[in-house]
């Protein structure tokens, strides 16, 4: 399957550290080979990033390693191709457009037999069962909360709702999942998720992908503070926390301010 990665910082910070032993597991370290993406977001438009080669190698990623783009979220993606050709179609973080926000979404999983119908507000322009997930998962939350044009529901009541509604999608698999639209950070652990926080005193941290080590507090602030979201450890020397299966996590300004173990549904016949 598939590997996530999100960063989420109280300030603009940049993700290349993260990114050089995330991109890695994209062919070199592991073979999640099938396309990869990269989103920055601050709320506003966010940069996004596709290519259906390899992240371990395709130079775009290494331009993206190389030079640091700045944003309070970051979500990264590398495929392994479960459903759907290898395409930038297919490659994740998807964005739509939901009540005045562009949310970003990506999914490490395998969903079977997950089509639901779609009412046309969001619609898929790939193959896979992630992107047809997202466009259902907007489509109840515009049926909860309108799909006008007023102001995005906050994460006080977005939560609640997420948490009804993901695990009628997680019993058609394993669905681990990060969800943003720039200001709070929606992660979803069914099989794999694992989370650290970053923050004063900063250590240093060494990837587990390459030889690289950092000091982090010499590339932030003191008061600089952020998570970091990855389906298996980056670092050897953070202490990183495991999801429990079906647990739902908010972040928003660096920092976990919600989480619910989600109701574990029946496996479907």
């Amino acid at each position: 399957m598939c590997q996530l990665l999100a960063i989420h910082s109280n300030a603009p910070t940049a993700a290349t550290f993260s990114f050089t032993g995330f991109s890695a597991r994209g062919g070199a370290t592991d073979h999640h080979a099938d396309g990869w993406g990269m989103a920055f977001h601050d709320g506003q438009v966010p940069q996004v990033f596709h290519d259906a080669g390899r992240a371990c190698d395709a130079p775009l990623a290494a331009f993206l390693r190389q030079h640091p783009l700045r944003a309070r979220t970051v979500l990264a993606h590398v495929r392994k191709a479960t459903q759907g050709e290898v395409s930038l179609a297919n490659c994740h973080p998807f964005v739509r457009e939901w009540r005045g926000r562009s949310w970003v979404f990506a999914h490490n999983g395998d969903l079977k037999g997950f089509r639901p119908p779609l009412d046309g507000s969001h619609l898929p322009l790939g193959q896979t069962d992630s992107e047809h997930a997202f466009c259902w998962l907007l489509q109840r939350l515009r049926q909860a909360f309108g799909g006008g044009h007023g102001p995005a529901p906050h994460w006080q009541a977005l939560a609640p709702v997420l948490a009804e509604l993901l695990p009628q999608i997680g019993v058609h698999g394993s669905f681990n999942m990060l969800l943003t639209d720039g200001h709070a950070l929606y992660a979803h652990g069914s099989t794999q998720l694992h989370w650290v926080t970053r923050q004063h005193p900063f250590p240093r941290a060494r990837l587990v992908d390459c030889d690289l080590e950092l000091d982090l507090a010499g590339a932030n602030g003191p008061d600089d503070r952020m998570v970091v979201v990855a389906t298996q450890p980056l670092t050897h020397t953070e202490p990183w926390q495991a999801f429990a299966p079906g647990e739902l996590r908010v972040f928003e300004h660096g920092r976990p301010v919600w989480q619910q173990a989600t109701q574990v549904l029946a496996a479907a016949a």
